[in-house]
């Protein structure tokens, strides 16, 4: 999976897609809080907000309407380059790495930024 937790995601499709406002493209942008490998699924932070009704529990005595994040797929987002802050395909180079040894990380494909720290 080319999106990892902690990144910062662009909603390129679904209700939070881009849309233009003065001439200009507005994107979503969001934090990946968890992925879901298995079904190639992420959750990202105030995107795709549902409403879940709870019953009242000893954590949550009210109970009542909650809204969370719920999984969004992976194939509707794309990583948010580092430097043009536009969205940008992922690639793949293998560095140098402290021992001499090489490593395999993520490349914004726009930049040519490596994404993983």
């Amino acid at each position: 999976m080319h999106i990892k937790k902690g990144d910062m995601v662009i909603v390129m499709r679904g209700k939070e897609a881009p849309y233009f406002e003065n001439g200009k493209k507005v994107y979503t942008r969001g934090r990946v809080i968890k992925v879901l490998p298995k079904e190639n699924r992420v959750v990202v932070e105030g995107v795709n907000m549902v409403k879940k009704h709870s019953r009242p529990t000893q954590a949550n005595p009210q109970g009542g309407i909650i809204e969370k994040e719920a999984p969004i797929h992976v194939s509707n987002l794309m990583i948010e380059d580092p430097k043009t802050k536009e969205p940008t395909r992922v690639g793949y180079q293998f560095v140098e790495g402290k021992n001499g040894e090489m490593k395999k990380v993520r490349v914004a494909k726009k930049s040519g930024e490596i994404l993983d720290k």
